[in-house]
């Protein structure tokens, strides 16, 4: 079984995730919903992280390099501004996409296994996640045309 590889995929980015949204609140503490929704996300990470740690138990996990990858080629460094939050919210989201669809694949997996234990953990955490993206996608429509367009 190969389960293990996408535990360790979903666990490497939801952890990526977290952090990260951790950054960009405490970078962009001047924007002010900012910093409180992004801890907020995160907090919604670290339970799905924490949650997770049951099923590593059952499964195991395969330590996988693509969230470091995907990490590290997405931030850089510290970006300040109206652009750098735009940047930010952009790999925010590309992170988040990265949960989703993990979570969509493992769902699949516990489905073949029967284990509907770990089906109702993915459901509830992609819900989570989808309101994850939702956010990012709305405040990325909010912010593009004022950074991309009124400030230029």
């Amino acid at each position: 079984m190969f389960i293990a590889n996408y535990i360790g995929l979903l666990h490497g980015s939801e952890t990526h995730l977290k952090d990260s949204l951790l950054k960009v609140a405490e970078h962009h503490k001047s924007e002010p919903d900012i910093e409180y929704i992004c801890q907020m996300l995160a907090g919604w990470s670290d339970m799905h992280i924490q949650h997770l740690e049951h099923f590593i138990k059952r499964y195991e996990e395969a330590k996988e390099s693509e969230p470091d990858k995907l990490q590290k080629t997405l931030f850089h460094g510290i970006r300040k501004g109206a652009l750098g939050l735009l940047r930010d919210l952009h790999d925010l989201y590309l992170l988040a996409t990265e949960v989703e669809i993990s979570y969509m694949v493992i769902t699949q997996a516990s489905q073949a296994l029967r284990d509907d234990e770990l089906e109702k953990f993915c459901k509830d955490a992609i819900k989570e996640t989808e309101r994850q993206i939702n956010w990012l996608k709305t405040r990325l429509k909010q912010s593009a045309p004022q950074v991309l367009v009124a400030a230029g």
